[in-house]
């Protein structure tokens, strides 16, 4: 199947059922006790810095580990799976001193293993295609806010750095054949729009455009993003993208969040997605939250008509996802509303002008 015959797929599927998005990664890594000569393979051997942890180099070093991981939400009924590359920017892999090809390498293999596990499983089952999103994570260095306490104006990073960044992982992830981009778990709006930013260029270059789904953060019960904005706001400082869809994930569990979605379900024009956190983390930072608790709560938004696109973030299982899949399954999609039309700002509060 073409890539153009897959969006077509997925947007229909999207009218006519909640899709379904993969869950946490890395918890499902850690549970396979990998060492640091899994890290390295072959090809980072004689790397000089340590490498555990980067879960993003396995799709160099164990790709089998990663092929496995796709697999499994697949069979527990997602309709997406992330590439694993959440942290596969120069300027995150900086960390472990890897140069811009590894970084290439990494965003090109994950959507690469991504892409023939999910067209396994749609050659098994064509009634019910699966498709790939990009994961285009956040920095660990912002735009919007100082790198020096004593200095709000300082910077470790400019614009045009954040977006060759960015362009660099965005190329790999087209080129290795995902399906949509995911730019997920935006602490800061402004890197957010370099990725966006990136997006558009390429497509002006002459790359097939794509859909894009930006998912967001509320750090807090402040109802804010790290860089300060309310949801609406949020919306309003992306929504020039035309996303196909916009949510909300990590940081809050399903109980927290849920006011914040029905927020952007009611202001945003375009799908809304979700897929939060098993709860919060307990006092040694592990997630306690069950499939059963987690799906409930998810139902429930689903049968409230606030959501699109259901999935989990940290903490979450596979058991988790085919639980949130059963709760979801049957229930309409949210109706996406029509809203007047008027000039909509924003800073760190919404602003219209009628």
């Amino acid at each position: 199947m073409k890539r153009s015959q897959r969006i077509t797929a997925l947007k229909d599927a999207a009218k006519e059922r909640i899709l379904i998005l993969d869950g946490a990664w890395g918890a499902m890594i850690q549970s396979k006790k990998l060492d640091e000569a899994d890290f390295r393979g072959a090809r980072f051997a004689a790397h000089p810095d340590d490498l555990k942890g980067n879960n993003d180099i396995l799709c160099l070093t164990r790709p089998d580990i990663i092929r496995e991981l796709h697999s499994t939400y697949y069979q527990a009924g997602a309709d997406i799976t992330e590439t694993n590359t959440f942290s596969a920017t120069v300027i995150a892999q900086d960390d472990y001193k890897l140069s811009e090809q590894d970084v290439r390498d990494i965003n090109f293999e994950g959507a690469r293993i991504a892409r023939s596990v999910a067209d396994d499983w749609t050659a098994r089952n064509p009634a019910k295609p699966r498709f790939v999103a990009g994961s285009i994570g956040p920095l660990n260095k912002m735009l919007s806010m100082s790198s020096d306490v004593n200095d709000p104006g300082a910077r470790s990073v400019t614009f045009d750095h954040v977006y060759d960044a960015y362009k660099t992982q965005i190329l790999a992830l087209y080129e290795g054949g995902v399906d949509l981009y995911l730019i997920e778990t935006i602490t800061d709006t402004l890197n957010c729009k370099a990725a966006l930013k990136a997006i558009a260029d390429l497509e002006a270059e002459g790359f097939e455009k794509l859909p894009i789904w930006i998912s967001g953060t509320i750090t807090d019960k402040s109802g804010r993003t790290l860089s300060g904005q309310t949801v609406e706001a949020f919306w309003n400082s992306v929504r020039h993208a035309n996303p196909f869809a916009v949510g909300l994930n990590c940081a809050l569990g399903a109980a927290l969040m849920r006011p914040h979605i029905a927020e952007l379900a009611r202001v945003a024009d375009t799908l809304v997605a979700a897929y939060p956190n098993a709860g919060l983390p307990n006092a040694f930072g592990e997630y306690d939250e069950t499939p059963e608790e987690t799906s409930a709560m998810l139902g429930e938004w689903a049968e409230a008509g606030i959501v699109n696109m259901l999935g989990g973030c940290c903490g979450t299982t596979p058991e988790h996802i085919a639980a949130i899949a059963e709760a979801a399954d049957s229930l309409p999609p949210r109706k996406i509303p029509a809203r007047r039309k008027m000039m909509r700002l924003s800073g760190l509060e919404p602003f219209e002008l009628a």
